[in-house]
């Protein structure tokens, strides 16, 4: 029953990382990646699904991204769901390719990037405490409940605890590590 409570607590932490990741992943720095494209959905025969499901999806160079559809006609609906995501960028078509190009990023929109990521990576952080106030909340109603002796409830608190710093630290070297990339010219 504890290692299950641990293990959950464990598991919760690390989904909170990882969701984080995929935030930092959509936030672009610059440089060309084409994980930025994989939350753009397009329509196919009247359902919405992933550029990557409908296109190939690969760098033409550092500033550049190539999409190829695997369909003519789809050319334009893509190319429209690229314009109109929130991503701010201008793709243009070469006859059965679309060239989407990273505009530079100008000081004040790196700062103001450096903002969003750092508040992405505190919402993390809570989420990741938020864990840690569950899971000692469910070992003092078991230690009330006498399921649990206080050693016990000492031990796991503490072992939660490690998570949690581990999961921070974790935290905070993504922040660094973004922060790094958005300012970098």
């Amino acid at each position: 029953m504890l290692n299950e409570l641990k293990k959950t607590a464990e598991q919760k932490m690390q989904k909170s990382l990882e969701a984080l990741k995929n935030d930092l992943a959509k936030i672009r720095t610059g440089r060309a990646h084409v994980g930025l494209l994989d939350h753009v959905m397009v329509e196919y025969y009247g359902s919405m699904v992933s550029v990557n499901s409908v296109a190939n999806v690969n760098l033409g160079d550092s500033r550049t991204i190539n999409v190829q559809p695997y369909e003519k006609n789809m050319i334009s609906k893509v190319e429209k769901a690229i314009r109109d995501s929130d991503l701010g960028l201008n793709p243009a078509t070469n006859g059965d390719l679309i060239r989407v190009p990273m505009p530079m990023l100008t000081e004040e929109r790196r700062r103001d990037l450096t903002k969003i990521v750092r508040t992405e990576c505190e919402g993390a952080k809570v989420s990741i405490r938020n864990v840690r106030r569950d899971a000692n909340d469910t070992l003092k109603k078991l230690m009330k409940d006498k399921a649990i002796s206080e050693d016990d409830e000492r031990r796991v608190q503490d072992d939660i605890q490690k998570f949690t710093d581990k999961a921070v630290a974790e935290v905070d070297k993504m922040l660094q590590v973004k922060e790094a990339e958005l300012m970098a010219v």
